[in-house]
């Protein structure tokens, strides 16, 4: 459900339906307009925000509908990702059902369940007064949450299915190149949030050079210039373009080292690192198709759970 939200997020943010909804009801906000007054409503409450006046002035109520699906259905899901994990952690630590050791695990899940919702308000908050979309860094907070609380739940839930390790001590040296995988398969993540904040998967539609070039004119123009890779979208799709090359140069370096192996989860992170790289290059020189750039943001976190599988196998 949690990688069905991140799914449902890029479409959010890809069909710019974000600020559709401008009011926080966690309670109330379950039930739709039923009505064609309370749809008027919702529409002149988006009519105030900066996002209609300057980008879809001229809206029609029918179109206003078509973004404010995916908006809710991002809310709605969310609420019901509560809902299935709360009731039933309730019911089974009331039977004594749950072993004390995993208590403080399932509580803190579904802790940071909760502020998440309250981060994701807080994003779509910075995008109704000022700006006419959300601020990039909130995006990119609420992104890499989404994530940390998957990561979460997918590593305790590996640990519950096998406690002890079965990797034997030739997988040992592998650990250093995983983690350093890992990490940069984050920082990537991240920057492709960056990326998506700013627009930057609109610029520069060609691969591998930019403007005939490595490194395009106007990279690190901003000034200053350590702030361009935050907020100037060349920079930053300039960035995460190399990361991620970075990523499957060193996905093909571990298989590299683990052939001989047969190590399932480094065989799969292999050929899900070229496919990833291909859903990116092919969003990028098709100028960001939404159903491609969904699909690479899926196959983003389908890269870094392999890491991950891959890291708890090794421990």
């Amino acid at each position: 459900m949690i990688f069905a939200m991140v799914v449902i997020g890029g479409i959010t943010r890809l069909t710019e339906s974000g600020l559709s909804i401008t009011e926080w009801k966690p309670i109330t906000g379950v039930v739709p307009p039923l009505g064609e007054s309370d749809w008027q409503h919702e529409f002149e409450l988006y009519q105030q925000i900066p996002e209609y006046q300057q980008v879809h002035r001229g809206m029609t109520l029918a179109e206003f509908k078509g973004i404010f699906f995916w908006e809710y259905l991002h809310r709605l899901w969310g609420r019901l990702i509560g809902i299935v994990f709360a009731v039933p952690f309730a019911y089974f630590l009331l039977r004594g059902r749950i072993r004390r050791p995993l208590v403080p695990h399932l509580a803190a899940m579904l802790a940071l369940g909760g502020l998440q919702g309250a981060l994701g308000w807080f994003m779509v908050e910075s995008g109704l007064s000022v700006r006419t979309d959300v601020s990039q860094y909130r995006l990119v907070a609420h992104l890499l949450a989404a994530v940390a609380i998957y990561s979460y739940i997918f590593w305790v839930a590996l640990t519950l299915l096998r406690p002890a390790s079965a990797a034997g001590i030739e997988t040992r040296p592998l650990r250093p190149h995983q983690f350093l995988l890992a990490a940069v398969i984050i920082v990537t993540l991240a920057f492709g949030g960056f990326v998506a904040g700013l627009n930057g998967g609109l610029v520069y539609n060609t691969f591998p050079l930019m403007g005939g070039q490595l490194v395009p004119p106007d990279a690190f123009a901003s000034t200053p210039a350590w702030r361009a890779p935050f907020e100037d979208p060349v920079t930053a799709q300039f960035i995460h373009r190399w990361l991620a090359m970075t990523v499957v140069a060193l996905v093909i370096l571990l298989w590299l080292r683990a052939r001989r192996l047969r190590f399932l989860p480094i065989d799969l992170l292999g050929a899900m690192a070229l496919l990833q790289a291909a859903l990116g290059i092919s969003t990028l020189l098709l100028v960001v198709p939404v159903p491609l750039a969904v699909a690479h943001q899926a196959g983003a976190v389908v890269l870094w759970t392999l890491a991950l599988w891959g890291l708890h196998a090794t421990r």
